[in-house]
């Protein structure tokens, strides 16, 4: 197999799972294995991921490993996805980049015979169960209402996301914006939206040009973990800390110093170590055959009211980063 694309942590995670079954007695002969590929190697979010797929790998016996892309490039996951199928695995899990792109790959994987789960990707196809820590909806709207909040229901503001391929970050931005455009009219949107809030070099260029281009712009709304970081680092280049808000889900032990210099204004995320231990309870419960039933208990989503139709088990379990939250959230590896 070609490992050629993937980043030298995640090869080395992938071969240990690889050699776990001979390696390690304790797990049981018919532990399933599990892979999860995630939308790029090497940053906080995914690395507490990465953590919580390990422990709860652990708690329940089971082989579990990430795999991390060395970009945020559409093509790397699906080629993950086909070697995770070459390697016979029971599970598939995936933080989608590209929801159209994975599609034929995800359905060679169920044909087969492999389970599949996804994360931050409602209403993905070819898969059994997606599962998310807050409804799109609710999540955009509660930015939409702490920016307009913070900018006084006036000026101009732009926004990031992941790329304009990603459902759940456009899904976010769509419910931001249109909370904005009907509560608070004085708002401007500048553009559309900014395709780079995972490239936290990419987010700073784009925001310095922004503010150059608009020397009044008064806000940054950026979803996908490096976006904040990037808006942020721009803003305290332009001396702007303060002045300009700037708001998004991110790594708390990324942003905490930007947090507390009034730089990063702050903003709601899920944990991803959570959902990294997720991963691995939904993925032993489906390769064991386990049965997902309105009404049951899933350790990490609590009770749950699955959509069937869409394969979706929404949950809200939102926290808040600011200035007295961010140095708990960071000590815990987030």
């Amino acid at each position: 197999m070609n490992f050629g694309w993937m980043t030298r942590r995640a090869l080395m995670v992938a071969a240990a799972g690889l050699a776990l079954g001979a390696a390690a007695p304790a797990l049981a002969a018919d532990a399933p294995t599990i892979g999860v590929v995630v939308k790029i190697g090497g940053i906080p979010w995914f690395n507490a991921m990465e953590a919580g797929i390990k422990e709860r790998a652990k708690e329940l016996g089971v082989n579990a490993f990430m795999v991390g892309p060395t970009s945020a490039d559409p093509a790397l996951q699906v080629r993950a996805v086909e070697d995770l199928i070459a390697q016979k695995v029971d599970v598939i899990g995936v933080v989608p980049n590209d929801a159209q792109v994975l599609e034929p790959v995800l359905k060679r994987a169920m044909d087969a015979g492999i389970k599949v789960v996804t994360h931050e990707s409602p209403k993905q196809e070819n898969v059994n169960w997606d599962f998310e820590l807050t409804s799109s909806q609710s999540f955009g709207e509660a930015y939409g209402k702490r920016l307009a909040e913070m900018l006084g229901g006036k000026g101009k503001y732009a926004v990031f996301v992941g790329s304009l391929t990603v459902p759940l970050h456009n899904a976010w931005a769509d419910a931001a914006i249109a909370y904005i455009k009907k509560n608070y009219p004085d708002m401007q949107l500048i553009g559309d939206r900014y395709g780079v809030a995972e490239d936290v070099d990419a987010s700073r260029k784009t925001a310095l040009d922004l503010m150059r281009a608009n020397p009044d712009i008064a806000g940054f709304l950026a979803f996908g973990s490096q976006g904040p970081i990037g808006a942020a680092r721009a803003v305290e280049e332009r001396r702007m800390g303060g002045k300009i808000a700037v708001l998004g889900p991110f790594s708390p032990g990324q942003g905490k110093s930007l947090v507390h210099d009034g730089i990063l204004s702050g903003g709601y995320m899920w944990n991803p170590k959570l959902a990294g231990k997720i991963f691995v309870t939904l993925g032993t419960m489906l390769a064991k055959g386990e049965e997902i039933k309105d009404g049951m208990t899933i350790e990490g989503l609590g009770e749950v009211h699955p959509d069937f139709e869409g394969k979706d088990i929404i949950v809200n379990e939102l926290v808040e980063i600011n200035d007295k939250t961010v140095d708990d959230l960071a000590a815990m590896g987030l």
